[in-house]
């Protein structure tokens, strides 16, 4: 029977070894990609950071997240909105609506009498605010 019980423990420790091993890559990945997205440092600092990661690669992670963790979630902010407004403006070029056309195509539907004031308001509010 302690063969069983020892053959169950073992299964767990591999599984949570496992999953350290994978959380850990994820924040090397997070972290290095940060790095080389971050404008503000130096290339002589991201090369430093570079080679502890090497050399020292938890305690610098460690270090990395504890120090610099506002800074990722601006630039990871910044990079999905930049990601957002790219994708929005080749959707726009790829369809040639501008927001002249959709609030011109929006009046056209208030005139024909498809769509009410209020609907009207709303779909310009819209335009606007996605060109802005």
């Amino acid at each position: 029977m302690p063969d069983f019980w020892s053959a169950i423990w073992n299964a767990i420790w591999w599984f949570l070894l496992a999953f350290v091993f994978i959380a850990y890559l994820m924040a090397l990945f997070a972290i290095i990609t940060d790095l080389v997205r971050d404008r503000s440092l130096k290339g002589i600092f991201k090369a430093l950071w570079l080679i502890l990661l090497v050399f020292l690669p938890f305690l610098t992670a460690l270090i990395y997240l504890i120090a610099r963790s506002p800074g990722m979630a601006e630039r990871t902010a910044e990079r999905a909105h930049e990601t957002r407004r790219e994708t929005d403006d080749y959707i726009r070029q790829v369809t040639g609506t501008t927001v002249a056309g959709e609030i011109s195509e929006a009046k056209q539907l208030l005139d024909s009498g498809v769509i009410t004031p209020d609907e009207f308001e709303i779909l310009k509010a819209s335009a606007l605010r996605r060109a802005s």
